[in-house]
């Protein structure tokens, strides 16, 4: 059984450590802080082996150099990484990388970098996501187009519904409130931003979340439903993400 540990990084990062207790394997998944990711490796007596970065943004791939110095770890990184780190291993889009006999798929999911990329580990129903995708948001659009970023939502839906998203910012409370400002009609969308609004004052995690409940709720995943282009005046998918896109840039 893989086993997932997460913990909080600078303001509002996620940090996660991934360890295949098998064969001892341990990856991290980006690098926002080396400093915490070499710390809570320690506590938890894992041996970091291996990166996974997501994107090159300084707030996924800034302690690589660090993390490598300290453990001698392989980085598996989109080519892009390679403005801020060196790269051991250059992944895109239909790869696959191991964690011991965990298989994770590697999937173009460009938007927010034109080179981001997701791990989904199917035998462990989860997908790494970075800043594709967040409870009930997306990643801002730094550098692709809206019709690149959702046809990477698309492939980021077509996954098993029941796959858990692990994404990696602490956004929801935020996000909650431009999705209900988005799609007010919909009840389980408001049901849910109640209980993200209840976990938050209590200062509980509102990630991961399953992608089945994201399908149902997130307004930038539901860009071909009807409704939401008829509210949006989008003629199609395309047309409609961007138009959410462009309204939460300046909500």
């Amino acid at each position: 059984m893989i086993e997932i540990h997460q913990f909080p990084c600078l303001s509002d990062n996620y940090g996660y450590l991934v360890h295949d207790p098998e064969s001892g394997e341990t990856t991290c998944i980006d690098t926002p802080d080396a400093k915490a990711y070499l710390a809570e490796a320690e506590a938890k007596g894992w041996k970091i082996t291996h990166i996974w970065n997501t994107h090159w943004h300084p707030d996924h791939a800034g302690g690589n150099e660090a993390i490598k110095a300290a453990t001698d770890c392989t980085i598996i990184a989109p080519q892009e990484v390679e403005r801020i780190s060196a790269i051991d291993q250059i992944i895109k889009h239909g790869d696959t990388v191991t964690l011991g006999r965990f298989v994770a798929e590697v999937i173009d999911v460009g938007g927010h970098t034109n080179g981001h990329i997701a791990f989904h580990m199917p035998e462990a129903g989860v997908a790494f996501v970075g800043d594709a995708v967040f409870a009930l948001g997306c990643g801002r659009m730094f550098e692709g187009t809206p019709g690149q970023f959702w046809a990477s939502l698309e492939r980021l839906k077509a996954l098993p519904p029941e796959t858990m998203l692990y994404c990696a910012h602490e956004y929801t409370a935020a996000n909650a409130k431009f999705a209900v400002h988005a799609d007010p009609e919909n009840a389980a969308l408001s049901a849910y931003a109640d209980e993200i609004a209840d976990k938050r004052s209590r200062e509980e995690r509102t990630v991961p979340m399953p992608l089945s409940r994201e399908l149902e709720t997130n307004p930038f995943l539901r860009a071909d439903n009807p409704a939401m282009q008829t509210r949006w005046g989008g003629e199609t998918p395309q047309e409609t993400f961007a138009a959410l896109r462009a309204a939460k840039d300046s909500f």
